[in-house]
């Protein structure tokens, strides 16, 4: 089976064992296969846990919940019944979907957290008379980080277990192990991103060496158990948060104990069109190693949730031109269950030619309403909002992957839209915008009053859009452009700083030559005479 250039990131609970009613029926099960068969998907990876909540039958690690008498959470409940009664039944889970992934000629690829924190003592301390549900998140055992001292409560390493110790890497590597050598698995992926933190602060310089000599070990055991098999990690794209716990990916690649590198860049499952992952590409080169830049699926703005088509295009194409070798799409089981637009989002991505002249919309990542993920990788540009100061220049840069002037030669170029929101702003504001150095001036200018919303399609956000419809000789340009704002007078009768929460560029394409776009050029449909 050739290498995957499309992986699926599947949660195994979400959409799939939190969904169904228990007994959960065989079939029910193996549509988590079923619903990425016909697309570009090429290898699902499926979820397992971590050592201590396991969703397989499992005879080294613990299976979610085992010793859990009485649940106050009826969606974890309905887990552990839903994976129970598949075991009792003789329907091992995992056993299950990698035979249904192979019938319809997809890798696999179980996938492990190898740090969840404490999570898993959440189902153990319920059964406790006057339980409180924050009591778990503090309660230290002697293997985790913590239990050495002069870590603060509020670290959130604090209750994960330490990987110094030989016991903790020991159980990891047995639970691998198992899988590999009892599971038809085309590899094995270890999740390093979900809660990365491994060592205390005072012995990460020496963990390194640890963890890199323990991944070693766990190339060998895939590698033994099969020979054709692959080795996968998911680690952070910012190499110094990495360094900073532990974690020593590029040395990784280097050495030749890992056959695909999945980086990720952000926080909170948001994507980052501009993330970088051009450090991943070199350490690669003259090495068998995969480089899969990881997708994500939330966008979390004030009008947007999940990632658009549009979104998705511009994303992947700035990855694509940093030579990577495919995607991992992360957490995109939040469009679960899958209508015509999740499979529409899916079907270009992987020929980036395909996606060259459609349209795109490139922006930069802003603090939306979900709650920020403490993971040590930050994104690649500093995130939205920023406060505006009266005379003081605040500039932003993206990356932009269309080749415009190609494009218009043949004219397929329709509009180029540049869009910036600003919260906390009034009508007597007055402020001025470069995009690449270039003044924008009023009357490319639209500017839309959203002071006050009743409502938002995902939360509500307060100011004004400052849109500009940009002409030829303001169109982005392939690579980075950058965008500058300044507040050059602000209204005196508000309290408040001004901010720079929205930046959006949109890119819209013709068919062909001359071509209509939709009803609004006159396309009345086929159903009109």
């Amino acid at each position: 089976m050739a290498a995957p250039r499309i992986m699926f990131d599947h949660d195994g609970r979400h959409p799939l064992i939190y969904m169904y009613e228990p007994p959960i029926q065989r079939e029910e099960l193996e549509a988590a296969v079923d619903e990425v068969v016909g697309t570009p998907v090429e290898a699902l990876m499926l979820m397992l846990g971590d050592v201590r909540s396991l969703l397989y039958e499992t005879q080294v690690g613990e299976l979610w919940g085992q010793d859990v008498p009485k649940w106050p959470h009826l969606i974890w409940r309905r887990a552990h019944q839903n994976f129970a009664d598949l075991i009792a039944a003789g329907n091992d889970p995992l056993r299950v979907l990698c035979e249904r992934a192979h019938a319809k000629d997809m890798a696999f690829y179980p996938k492990l957290l190898v740090q969840q924190g404490a999570r898993e003592r959440m189902l153990k301390s319920w059964e406790k008379e006057g339980f409180d549900p924050d009591d778990w998140q503090n309660v230290l055992q002697s293997l985790d980080i913590g239990s050495k001292g002069g870590v603060d409560q509020d670290w959130p390493g604090y209750a994960c277990t330490d990987f110094a110790h030989q016991e903790v890497r020991d159980l990891t590597l047995a639970v691998v192990k198992e899988v590999v050598e009892n599971y038809p698995v085309d590899g094995f992926e270890l999740e390093f991103n979900y809660w990365p933190y491994y060592f205390h602060p005072d012995e990460v310089e020496s963990g390194r060496q640890i963890m890199t000599e323990w991944v070693g070990q766990v190339y060998e055991t895939v590698k033994q158990a099969r020979p054709e098999g692959e080795l996968v990690l998911h680690v952070p794209a910012d190499i110094a948060g990495g360094l900073a716990v532990g974690l020593e990916p590029l040395e990784w690649v280097r050495a030749g104990i890992v056959d695909v590198i999945v980086p990720e860049a952000g926080s909170n499952m948001q994507v980052d069109p501009s993330a970088d992952f051009t450090a991943f590409v070199e350490a690669a080169k003259g090495t068998s190693c995969q480089v899969m830049a990881v997708i994500q699926s939330r966008v979390d703005t004030d009008r947007v949730a999940i990632n658009t088509i549009e979104m998705v295009r511009a994303t992947a194409c700035n990855y694509w031109a940093q030579g990577i070798d495919g995607f991992y799409l992360e957490h995109w089981f939040a469009d679960w269950p899958y209508r015509s637009d999740f499979y529409e989002k899916l079907r270009e991505l992987a020929d980036p030619e395909v996606m060259q002249p459609k349209d795109k919309i490139y922006y930069l990542p802003t603090k939306g309403a979900g709650l920020p993920k403490p993971v040590i990788a930050p994104r690649t540009a500093d995130p939205l909002p920023v406060e505006l100061v009266v005379d003081e220049a605040v500039s932003c840069g993206f990356m932009v992957s269309d080749d415009l002037p190609r494009w218009d030669g043949v004219g397929r170029v329709h509009e180029v839209m540049l869009r910036v929101f600003l919260a906390t702003t009034t009508e007597l504001d007055r402020l001025a915008f470069k995009f690449n150095g270039t003044d924008l001036p009023d009357q490319l200018l639209r500017k839309i009053n959203q002071t006050y919303r009743m409502q938002a399609p995902h939360y509500r956000a307060y100011g004004y859009w400052y849109v500009f419809a940009l002409e030829r000789g303001c169109w982005p340009v392939e690579g980075e452009n950058n965008i500058e704002v300044v507040l050059l007078e602000k209204d005196a009768g508000v309290k408040g700083q001004v901010e720079l929460q929205r930046v959006e560029l949109e890119i819209k394409y013709l068919m062909g030559k001359n071509f209509h776009r939709g009803f609004v050029d006159g396309d009345l449909g086929p159903y009109e005479e």
